[in-house]
């Protein structure tokens, strides 16, 4: 293993993020706003608590995920600095038109006041109209000198205008210069901050390379002991599917239609759990968390490992590390299947909702228990805090059944 390999991990990171190029200012900034949102929080929730025992592993993989998320929002920055040059650069543009086209407005102006002024000096507007030869000559002269009046009136309002608008294109151009200066000083922070970041990265990965087959066993350990737990809650469900298909049938054994017939290892619905189901379906996509506030730090699915290639981590659901003391809180209306628990007396909270599951595990401490009727938001339980790590991380897992989904689709973006 090399440090190498850590260097292009960041490249093609850096790579990944040139899509910003092509989104407007307004996109690139809410980007910036939020990737400014996610390194406080992993400052706070990942490196705040100063730990008993440091892991180097758990450390770097920390440090990977601030590294690439500061590598974002550098490039978010840059283009939105990009993006304003273009637009000061038309605004100095249409600037100079402005006050090139005002310049000819006062001109003009200037020229016909003085004309104005000789044709008074010369003959007043009443003998203008006297010496008129007739009445129809004598009324187009007084509409003539109406016009007249009228496009004086007409060209001062336009100048009054044109002025209007070159103050207000300089005046945006003023704070697109403030805001561009803002976040050139904004890029050079990041930038130290990444260096500061990477050096200690460099550290880190010197350590990892004196213990490597340590940390190896070390981490094959965990995943083997993660598949067992992830083994005991399948069995668990499964037992949980079959006993309510058991009460179920039970209740319908005299009941005039009989109910469909459905797959192994299937609920089989109610019409109020059908109609829970439904409802629960409709709302993919804007569930709320399972926690107020968190980040993800390992998400769904089998993925590399970080630091070593060759090994492979499954996730299960969502990892997801929040502040010391928090409330794991159900994501829908639903009724507790089950609260499980494991060897080292870490609880799991299994919510129905329909032929749907949420798990909520590694939690200290329940505050349902099993038949219990929970409502949305409802906190169930208090999530564990590891006394060496620091981390408060709760695994957050979605089923239809027994199969697994990505609840990264059903819960709100953040």
């Amino acid at each position: 293993m090399k440090s190498r390999k850590f260097y292009i991990s960041v490249f093609i990171l850096f790579l990944s993020v040139f899509s910003v190029f092509g989104q407007t200012r307004k996109q690139l900034e809410e980007q910036r706003k939020k990737l400014n949102y996610e390194i406080k929080q992993v400052n706070s929730l990942l490196f705040k608590e100063k730990k008993k025992v440091n892991n180097a592993l758990e450390d770097l993989n920390d440090l990977n995920r601030k590294i690439s998320i500061r590598a974002k929002l550098i490039a978010t920055i840059n283009s939105e600095a990009r993006i304003l040059s273009k637009e000061i650069r038309v605004n100095e543009t249409e600037l100079k038109e402005l006050r090139k086209k005002l310049a000819d407005l006062k001109e003009d102006y200037a020229d016909m006041i003085f004309k104005s002024y000789k044709s008074k000096s010369q003959q007043s507007r009443m003998m203008f109209l006297l010496s008129s030869q007739n009445f129809h000559q004598a009324y187009k002269r007084l509409e003539y000198m109406k016009q007249y009046t009228d496009f004086r009136k007409k060209q001062g309002e336009e100048i009054v205008h044109h002025s209007n608008e070159v103050q207000a294109v300089n005046d945006s151009l003023l704070v697109q210069k403030a805001l561009k200066d803002k976040l050139i000083v904004s890029e050079k922070d990041q930038k130290k901050e990444i260096e500061v970041d990477k050096k200690h990265q460099e550290k880190l990965l010197a350590t990892i390379k004196k213990k490597e087959s340590s940390y190896k066993r070390e981490l094959q350990s965990k995943v083997k002991a993660e598949k067992r737990v992830t083994a005991q809650i399948d069995r668990k469900i499964r037992e949980e599917i079959e006993r309510a298909n058991r009460i179920a049938r039970e209740k319908l054994k005299n009941a005039p239609t009989k109910p469909k017939s459905v797959k192994k290892n299937e609920f089989i619905l109610s019409p109020e759990a059908k109609a829970l189901a439904t409802k629960f379906e409709l709302n993919k996509g804007k569930l709320p968390w399972p926690v107020s506030e968190g980040i993800v730090v390992r998400k769904f699915g089998k993925q590399p490992h970080p630091s070593f290639p060759g090994i492979t981590v499954n996730g299960t659901g969502l990892h997801i590390v929040t502040k010391q003391g928090q409330d794991a809180q159900a994501i829908f209306n639903g009724s507790v299947l089950n609260v499980l628990v494991s060897a080292d007396g870490r609880k799991n909270v299994l919510i129905q909702h329909g032929n749907y599951i949420s798990s909520y595990n590694n939690l200290e401490k329940t505050y349902v228990k099993k038949g219990d009727t929970v409502v949305t938001g409802q906190k169930i339980g208090q999530i564990f805090t590891d006394k060496v790590s620091k981390k408060t991380k709760l695994i957050f897992v979605l089923f239809k059944n027994t199969t697994r989904l990505n609840p990264s689709s059903w819960i709100l973006r953040r």
